[in-house]
Order: structure tokens, then sequence, then C-alpha cells
């Protein structure tokens, strides 16, 4: 595990979808390294038992209950921020939703719904925020969660792919629209982590999905957040509008694992 020092100590961490799986690893890992956390989720009873969890107990914690779908929901949020924090110092736009749903028996309210919270609403929170950012004169750190999806879609996800791969494009473009003022704008690809899926997957699925993963194991705990925590880092200073996978090597190409066979092949 890569070690930061003490310069996390005191930053303020604004993390959406922070009930969720992924989010919650990422609140523990900001909160382990002394991080003061704004923990934001449509999902309200599961946002307060997140709060009330032993791993988060020493930090200083804010809690919103958000509808990123909704434009207003999504300016109480900032508003939460500037009147607490006056600006954060770190944005992780992880938040997202993914209904399969063939896009030829689609209506434009799911459409709309579905690119509001993958993308609208990181493109509202990014460009706010990084207003109270600069205001304040904060060199800060924003952080888009992407998918694999966004180069490689599938039936019942075309409409989470298109979000997905306009995040993608919409991190470069924020980073360098708020390089002038030194806040860096970076993605990271979390890999599979069967936890973080709605429904339930069955034992085959997974064991089918782990196959494909040259590294041959699903997505831990420390995995993304160490990544995010890294480019948030001093560490990362030269980083800006770059995505970075962390799945095994899932992104690298289509894998089988290889057959063993006794003896050796013939000449």
């Amino acid at each position: 595990m890569m070690h930061f020092g003490e310069q996390f100590v005191g930053k303020k961490v604004l993390i959406t979808g922070a009930a969720g799986i992924f989010g919650t690893w990422i609140a523990e890992a900001f909160a382990e390294a002394g991080a003061s956390l704004c923990l934001s989720d449509i999902r309200e009873a599961e946002l307060q038992k997140l709060a009330a969890s032993p791993k988060l107990k020493e930090a200083q914690l804010l809690l919103h209950t958000t509808d990123l779908s909704r434009e207003e929901s999504v300016y109480d949020l900032v508003r939460l921020i500037e009147t607490t924090w006056s600006s954060a110092d770190i944005v992780i736009n992880n938040a997202g939703i993914y209904k399969r749903q063939k896009l030829m028996d689609m209506t434009v309210p799911d459409w709309t719904q579905s690119l509001g919270v993958n993308v609208t609403a990181p493109f509202l929170l990014t460009q706010q925020l990084a207003k109270q950012m600069i205001q304040d004169g904060k060199q800060g750190s924003i952080i888009n969660i992407s998918s694999g999806a966004a180069n490689n879609t599938q039936i019942g996800g075309g409409h989470y792919s298109t979000g997905k791969a306009a995040l993608s494009m919409l991190t470069r473009a924020f980073a360098l629209e708020l390089a002038p003022h030194n806040i860096r704008v970076n993605a990271v690809v979390p890999g599979f982590a069967p936890g973080s899926e709605v429904n339930a997957l069955t034992d085959e699925y997974v064991q089918t999905m782990i196959s494909k993963i040259p590294l041959g194991r699903t997505s831990g705990p420390k995995d993304a957040p160490q990544a995010i925590l890294f480019l948030c880092s001093e560490q990362a200073s030269f980083i800006t509008g770059a995505t970075l996978s962390v799945d095994g090597g899932l992104a690298a190409g289509t894998y089988k694992k290889p057959v063993e066979t006794e003896g050796k092949a013939g000449i």
C-alpha cells in the first residue's frame, strides 16, 4: 500500500455515490488518511449507515442526500460545500446509475435520467466546485470514476456506455480549462467488484468474469482507492487529463486463461 504521509490530513473531500461499494472504499481510504469528508448519496438510510461505520469514526463528516438527476438538488449540495467549507480540496465524482435497458425500448426520460446522473451531474459539480476552488486559490484535484464500458458496450448498456464515454472526454476538456488554475482533473476505471452491482450476480457469472481478468481476481477495497489517493497526491502533481485503469488488465484486451498441458509440445 502506498504511503502519503500527512498530505491528506484536514483535506476536504466530496464523494458522490458514497454509499455504494466503491464509494465506501474511497471514503474509508480518505478517512484513514486523515481527510474530512462530505458524503453524498440518494440513499439516505445507507448514507447514515456508512456515517456510523467504525472506519469513519475519526473523520469529520458532512452528509447530503442528493438526487443527482435533479439540478436543484445538485446546487443544494454545492451550497452546503460553500457554506460549510468555502470550497473542497478534492472532488470524487463516483456516483452512477446503470439500469439495463435496450436502446430500442428506452424512453426519452429514461435516457435523460441516465445521462443526467452519469454525465450532467459530474459536469455541473465540477464546474461549480472548481469555481469555489478558484475563488479560494486552491490547487484542487477532481477525479471522475469511469468504466470499461466507455470503450466496450453491450446490449442493454448503450446508454451507460455513451455516458461513460462522454465522461472520459469531459475529464480531458475540464483538465485543459482548469490547468491554468492548477486544478487537476483525472479519471479512474475501477475493476470488477461483484458487490458494486445493484442486482445479485450468480457465482457462475462472477467466475466467468474472473476468468477474463488477466490478474485472476476481482477488485478489492484498496485497489481503486489507492490509485485515487495517488492521483490526488503531490506525487501526481504533473498528471492531468489522464485515465488510469485499475482493473487487473481487463482493458488490455481479450484474455483467455492458458490451458495447462502435460509434457512438451511437439515440434
